[in-house]
């Protein structure tokens, strides 16, 4: 299945995809479904109003998770541009729910940043409260996975050894279209090419197969330091290619249109605008 939220006139929605238009599922978003124990059954069965796919004005997968957890540094190459060497562990940051926009939502330059650059990410949705999870449980605590644009101040995130300042601005990272549950994919492992294009120009371009540390694995390392709830969001990391590795630095204006995307799952597609 493919499901989303939408923004309707009468407010949020949660859908499935179902040809040309999206079906109802009965509830405001798809954290309130994914917190229902049966709601893959309630997915598949749903069948209430519908709403064109055409001109579908689309809501963060999830607009309220309870967290969202990003990992750094896990496609080889990245860690290679950077400068860095290969982990042990991952490389943990928070964002939170004012950060996210929805997939074809304008990303508002900050004024306070000349240097707004694109990271392409695969991301998880969890789909079932999870604590200290073996590899079985934190597989099947994926709800399915989506597309992320982990949208990133560099001047800010390296002010400090700490990232978290470049990466938490308020309304500036773009999640979905959808949620895609992980039989469409391949698995919980899936094996997808991810991509970044700005201005038409291919900017990254890597496979989630090449990933160091895997969903099912993430899922498992994070839930051992605390509890994973239904809505929760684990953004996987970002393939080589950002503007900041670049030479000379290359990064995102006004005017620019970028769009990030992965088979199977869609794409984010995002004007930048000044404030």
């Amino acid at each position: 299945m493919k499901l989303a939220t939408l923004r309707t006139t009468t407010g949020t929605r949660a859908v499935r995809l179902d040809g040309e238009v999206h079906v109802d599922l009965g509830y405001a978003d798809l954290g309130e479904l994914f917190a229902r124990d049966d709601w893959q059954a309630e997915a598949a069965a749903a069948t209430g109003p519908t709403y064109p796919v055409s001109g579908a004005d689309f809501a963060p997968v999830v607009p309220n998770p309870s967290k969202v957890v990003c990992v750094g540094h896990n496609y080889t190459n990245h860690i290679k541009e950077m400068g860095r060497d290969l982990p042990a562990h991952p490389t943990l940051f928070p964002k939170f729910a004012d950060t996210l926009i929805g997939a074809h939502d304008d990303i508002v330059k900050p004024a306070e940043t000349d240097a707004l650059d694109w990271e392409v990410e695969l991301a998880l949705v969890i789909g079932r409260q999870v604590r200290r999870a073996d590899e079985q449980r934190a597989a099947d605590a994926i709800a399915g996975f989506t597309v992320m644009n982990d949208i990133s101040a560099r001047d800010w995130q390296f002010r400090t050894i700490e990232w978290t300042q470049g990466k938490i601005w308020e309304a500036t990272t773009p999640v979905g279209p959808y949620v895609v549950t992980p039989d469409e994919v391949g698995g919980v492992r899936p094996a997808l090419e991810v991509r970044t294009v700005v201005d038409g120009q291919v900017m990254q371009q890597d496979d989630t197969g090449t990933l160091l540390f895997d969903p099912v694995f993430l899922v498992q390392y994070i839930s051992t330091v605390i509890t994973l709830r239904p809505g929760d969001i684990i953004a996987t990391g970002t393939p080589a290619g950002v503007g900041n590795a670049r030479d000379p630095k290359v990064f995102l204006v006004p005017g620019q249109r970028v769009v990030t995307e992965i088979t199977g799952l869609g794409s984010c597609t995002n004007e930048v605008v000044a404030p």
